[in-house]
């Protein structure tokens, strides 16, 4: 008789997700996920922490698919799980600033600055919080926040100290950059899902493109015009930070790329990061010493103070 299978256990089936996501194969590591969840709710082990890093995980992998709501559902969960988890608050902050709803975004971000006072991800969302919510608002924008939660000592004390070592690679918190050629078929794949992220580009869906690029890249992570693609859209949706990285990440890829330096410049520019964004300007007209479109930045961001 043929051997049985053997099940995988919740530890395992969430490796085996963490192993996806850093492949950026995001849409499997949310079923493995979803299936490692699953398993330990029904084992009845009551271990909050581990089930809050699952959620986490769950949706740092649907943030990267663009289906924001789920990532704020899953960052809710595992906030219940464990208060105050500084991943869990930073991922619903960038969901909730993707889906435009800033006044949450700004609290969570605030929140995250109550623990650990040194995360520049936290800082950077602040400021683009508060320039959002004054030009929707006006100067009394404050007054129309939800209450922002007081972090009790003990919690700052833990986490901070957690958050300072070594980080862990349960939470995803590095993703493996040794990015391999894809084969024929993935790279067909790739080329294909890329093309409908282009298509929603032309509609103006952003949101939907930068879904597509993601997938793509799952596919194929070492074709620059995605990453490249990606950031316009990011842009586009203020997502500016995630604008850098991609735009990093094509420089990684090919460090003469005008598109890179130029949205890197563009990101930089809404961040306030004024000598940042001279430096890609400048290596944009190194490389173009025509470009007028780079030469009429450069000038907007020379005088700016």
């Amino acid at each position: 008789m043929p051997q049985k299978r053997r099940s995988q256990s919740w530890t395992e089936l969430k490796q085996a997700g963490n192993e996806c996501f850093r492949a950026g194969q995001y849409g499997e590591a949310v079923n493995l996920y979803s299936q490692s969840i699953q398993l330990l709710e029904k084992s009845g082990q009551k271990n909050k922490e581990d089930l809050g890093i699952l959620y986490s995980n769950r949706a740092a992998s649907y943030l990267k698919v663009g289906n924001c709501s789920e990532c704020i559902k899953d960052c809710t969960r595992s906030l219940e799980l464990v208060p105050f988890g500084l991943k869990a608050l930073l991922r619903r902050a960038s969901a909730y600033e993707a889906l435009e709803r800033y006044r949450q975004a700004y609290v969570d971000y605030k929140t995250v600055l109550q623990i650990d006072w040194n995360i520049p991800a936290a800082h950077d969302g602040v400021n683009r919080m508060t320039k959002a919510l004054t030009d929707i608002d006006g100067p009394s924008w404050r007054e129309k926040l939800p209450p922002i939660p007081t972090v009790p000592m003990s919690v700052k004390e833990s986490l901070a100290q957690a958050a300072s070592s070594a980080s862990s690679p349960q939470q995803n918190s590095v993703i493996d950059n040794k990015k391999k050629a894809p084969g024929p078929e993935a790279a067909k794949k790739a080329k294909a899902l890329k093309e409908e992220g282009n298509a929603f580009v032309k509609k103006g869906e952003h949101k939907k493109a930068v879904e597509k690029y993601t997938q793509s890249l799952g596919q194929d992570p070492k074709e620059v015009t995605t990453y490249t693609n990606r950031a316009l859209c990011y842009l586009s949706l203020k997502m500016y930070k995630e604008a850098i990285s991609d735009c990093d990440e094509a420089l990684r890829l090919d460090s003469a790329n005008i598109k890179a330096f130029y949205r890197r410049a563009q990101a930089n520019k809404e961040l306030k990061n004024k000598k940042s964004c001279i430096e890609d300007l400048n290596s944009v007209l190194k490389l173009e010493p025509n470009n007028a479109v780079a030469q009429k930045l450069l000038q907007e961001v020379q005088k700016m103070k």
